[in-house]
């Protein structure tokens, strides 16, 4: 299947986004609609850690106590939809057909039953895992031990054969430059490793999901860059972290949103992952709907723009929360009041005609608030979407531009007396805009130097790239 490139923005302005609907929405589940003129929750869970021990264990936890608690408490609080996220653990992704068939066919089983009988509209993405290392090799063939390469794709397969009607993965493709860029503080090992690796392992991943989707009329959703573009932010945090300046998190993240791009660029359609905070960038690109997490997950992790990433969301997530049958249920019920409730809020705004003003709210809280939030904010994201596809000739060049127009973008609101930076950030801000200007502008050239300027990274194999 070939790789189609965005060649210009689906939408003719920023101002033309907005939360709720997205200029291509999807109709799938049990009468869902995404992206259609509201905001639909999307509640993540995961079983507790034990709960893996054998198949029917674990079929239990997710089916007649996780399920059926977010299922209980949607109808008791009148929820019009919902939208489940089962994130696979270790154990469906290290044996698909013994312990993530039940549970993927159980889940469907009973929304069903409560869709006929409540009449509320239901979906449930599968986001499989990734298990692959990198040092054991990505692709087919390479792992002899675990065979993970090929047991990603039986994962693919088995969730799309028994009720899946989303199908996302959180892939792990140039994690081992990426972690070594983020340590060392490096930009461009972040551009090889992210942008240019990390791409090509989604051009071979996700053909393969789109076929098997399309075989069983699953949506393809999309992917996300959690191993690395979150990995970057949560080691920046907050104003009292000093391990990894915010503003290389901002950055590393625009460059990731390339990488992400590449999903919807081989045919999935969204929505994508709520843990791509990348998303307002995609959506400015290709006009599809977006998940997204913020005030409603920190929880389960912080961010410093809790708000500001609700602006253009089309489902809002509370990310993963493990489940205590111990509280009765507690933890995932409140989570999804939590979402449903902040659901109900923009969709109301969209009834009254007020949701651009809700939309700039959203983002004007948290717009100074870090360099990351302000790449983000949704006219800062179209410009970095902009450049994205004016520079389409190849992963290297739109990368490096988004990088360099988040890094500019950062640094003219800093002379503008807008965001203000500590002299580590604005040190480490100089310092990558002169080194990623210091790039060659074609690809096979900067391959060509990276190849040998990061062989000495640990664990780092060309041949899982196809090098």
């Amino acid at each position: 299947m070939a790789i189609k490139r965005f060649t210009k923005m689906e939408y003719k302005s920023a101002d033309e986004m907005v939360f709720g609907e997205a200029k291509y929405p999807l109709s799938y589940g049990l009468g869902q609609k995404v992206g259609a003129g509201h905001v639909v929750p999307e509640i993540n869970f995961a079983p507790r850690p034990d709960a893996g021990k054998n198949p029917e264990t674990l079929r239990r936890e997710y089916v007649d106590y996780i399920t059926k608690d977010i299922l209980d408490r949607a109808v008791t609080i009148g929820l019009p939809a919902v939208q489940l996220e089962n994130e696979h653990i270790w154990q469906m992704a290290n044996d698909p057909k013994k312990f993530a068939k039940p549970v993927v066919a159980g889940q469907k089983e009973l929304m069903e039953k409560y869709h006929d009988e409540y009449g509320i509209a239901l979906s449930i993405r599968h986001t499989i895992a990734d298990p692959r290392l990198c040092e054991r090799g990505l692709r087919p063939g390479m792992d002899k031990e675990h065979s993970y390469p090929e047991k990603v794709i039986e994962a693919a397969e088995v969730a799309c054969e028994n009720g899946a009607d989303v199908l996302s993965i959180e892939s792990m493709g140039g994690k081992e430059v990426a972690d070594y860029a983020i340590m060392n503080g490096d930009i461009k090992a972040w551009l090889f490793g992210i942008g240019y690796l990390g791409s090509l392992d989604m051009e071979w991943l996700w053909p393969q999901l789109i076929d098997i989707c399309k075989k069983n009329k699953v949506i393809a959703g999309g992917d996300t860059n959690c191993a690395g573009a979150n990995t970057s932010m949560f080691m920046a945090g907050g104003y009292l972290d000093k391990d990894v300046a915010r503003t290389f998190a901002a950055v590393t993240r625009a460059i990731a949103s390339t990488r992400t791009l590449v999903a919807w660029e081989a045919g999935a359609t969204g929505p994508d992952k709520d843990c791509g905070y990348e998303g307002p960038i995609l959506k400015a690109i290709a006009g599809r709907p977006t998940a997204q997490e913020g005030k409603n997950c920190t929880c389960a992790h912080n961010d410093m723009m809790g708000n500001l990433i609700a602006q253009v969301c089309d489902l809002w997530s509370n990310e993963s929360v493990e489940y205590h049958p111990e509280f009765g249920g507690s933890s995932v019920q409140c989570w999804l009041g939590s979402i449903g409730y902040e659901a109900a809020l923009m969709n109301t705004a969209k009834q009254l005609k007020q949701d651009k003003i809700l939309r700039d709210l959203y983002m004007s809280t948290d717009r100074f608030r870090s360099p990351e939030a302000f790449i983000l904010a949704y006219d800062n994201a179209y410009r970095i979407g902009e450049v994205i596809v004016a520079n389409s000739g190849s992963q290297y060049e739109r990368a490096k531009a988004a990088g360099l127009t988040a890094a500019n973008l950062i640094q003219e609101s800093v002379n503008k007396k807008g965001l203000r930076l500590s002299k580590m950030e604005k040190d480490t801000l100089d310092t990558m805009i002169k080194d990623l200007n210091s790039l060659p502008d074609k690809e096979d050239k900067f391959v060509e130097w990276a190849l040998k300027e990061y062989k000495k990274v640990p664990m780092f194999d060309p041949k899982n790239y196809g090098l």
